[in-house]
């Protein structure tokens, strides 16, 4: 047990973990917080945890890391702003053993998110002034949460300035679009619910943009069919209308959400899933193409470890039976951040000092490859209705593969090994 976590058995209230919004969320409709650099945290649905629990070994390395199970708590600080706390579960310490908790932040630094209230004397807090005040207060922010949300949707293609120096991480904590609005509404949950639970167990899993310094990020939301079985009559006509509105119908993936950095503004680009649903199959080539492009040339160094991956993890799906993966996306991320190559002659302490302001000025004295760049990962996340013949509760069980996500990927490899040849890699 970590020490931060082995001290919650003599002082539990003061070793919470704070959870702050996770910058890099793209797509999704549930909230993913930032437990530590290495580590976030989210919901716990148990389908998707029993997912993680019986996790094929072959089918790990394209998954992320699972970490264990947390409690969370909706809680207000000293200055009364609300927040999110996360403590180890009762009486099963041993599910974060394998957690280092050194970078996290604790309690008694808590950020100051949203939904500030005032202080107030006890008396006036049992007055009907005050109760009217607050609920009228409490009222105009779910207004304005709705109004922000709307224009998110209208909004679906967004730029972010981003400077050179400073962590990029830290520059977004208060912009992301998509976690924003991921993080609001799970705070509102919560919120609502307060009166009648206020603890719930969160999973924990491995951070997959943790090692790259300017995470580029595309959310594919794959397969041909969105519905779990055991969807209601209208959600499952609602996801069908969707899969037939959008290129899972024919291709068998859509594009969810997407951030990628462009070097010649200096801006990260977002583009959510409204806009995705509207991408023709040629419009989600193009987007493709903008994903693997930094504004200035194509990443073309990525293209075939992406390939490369994509075949892997076809091959790995092929050969697991009655597994369906319903709604699940598939995650493409790569560093956005540029360095120059050196003459090969070039020893260590040289790599070392090259800088992002030396990359800039080489670029047009060498040839420009970027060093690690092919530094790429392809990962499935999001498994809340997954289901396969090891889960014994489900009333449906499938045979064979899942046709409707490979059908997804061969496209997917079809689609990037056109943009190769065009490109002329």
């Amino acid at each position: 047990m970590s020490p931060a976590f082995r001290a919650m058995d003599v002082e539990p209230h003061a070793q919470g973990i704070l959870l702050e919004p996770f910058v890099h969320q793209v797509g999704g409709h549930s909230c993913v917080l930032h437990f530590n650099e290495t580590t976030l945290c989210k919901p716990l649905v148990p389908r998707e945890h029993q997912f993680y629990e019986t996790l094929p070994a072959e089918m790990r390395k394209f998954t992320p890391q699972y970490k264990g199970v947390v409690s969370v708590r909706f809680e207000e600080d000293e200055d009364r702003n609300l927040c999110l706390v996360a403590y180890p579960l009762k009486g099963d310490h041993g599910t974060v053993d394998i957690v280092d908790n050194s970078d996290c932040e604790p309690k008694s630094k808590l950020l100051r998110w949203t939904n500030k209230k005032h202080h107030v004397l006890e008396t006036e807090k049992n007055s009907k002034d005050w109760v009217r005040q607050h609920r009228k207060e409490e009222k105009m922010k779910s207004h304005k949460l709705e109004e922000e949300f709307e224009w998110l949707k209208k909004s679906e293609i967004l730029y972010y300035s981003v400077e050179k120096k400073g962590n990029v991480s830290s520059q977004l904590k208060h912009y992301n679009p998509w976690s924003m609005k991921c993080h609001q509404q799970q705070l509102q949950r919560m919120k609502d619910n307060a009166k009648h639970r206020n603890q719930y167990k969160f999973i924990l899993l491995e951070n997959l943009t943790s090692r790259y310094e300017v995470p580029c990020v595309l959310d594919l939301k794959m397969g041909t069919r969105q519905h779990g079985d055991d969807a209601s009559e209208e959600k499952a006509a609602n996801q069908i209308r969707k899969c037939q509105q959008s290129t899972s119908a024919v291709i068998g993936v859509r594009v969810c959400g997407m951030q990628v950095y462009q070097a010649g503004t200096g801006q990260l680009m977002f583009m959510n899933k409204y806009h995705g649903r509207k991408l023709s199959v040629q419009g989600f080539k193009e987007a493709l193409f903008q994903f693997f492009h930094n504004g200035r040339y194509l990443r073309r160094e990525l293209l075939s470890p992406v390939l490369k991956k994509l075949a892997e993890l076809k091959a790995v799906l092929e050969r697991q039976e009655s597994y369906r993966f319903y709604s699940s996306s598939l995650l493409v991320i790569y560093d956005g951040k540029e360095w120059p190559e050196v003459a090969l002659d070039s020893d260590a302490e040289d790599l070392e000092d090259l800088s992002e302001e030396s990359a800039d000025e080489s670029a047009g004295a060498y040839a420009y490859k970027p060093l690690g760049a092919s530094s790429v990962d392809v990962r499935m996340i999001d498994f809340a209705h997954t289901t396969c013949r090891l889960y014994g509760e489900d009333s449906v069980v499938h045979e064979g593969q899942d046709a409707g996500y490979i059908f997804g990927l061969q496209n997917l490899i079809d689609i990037v090994t056109e943009i190769s040849e065009e490109s002329g890699e």
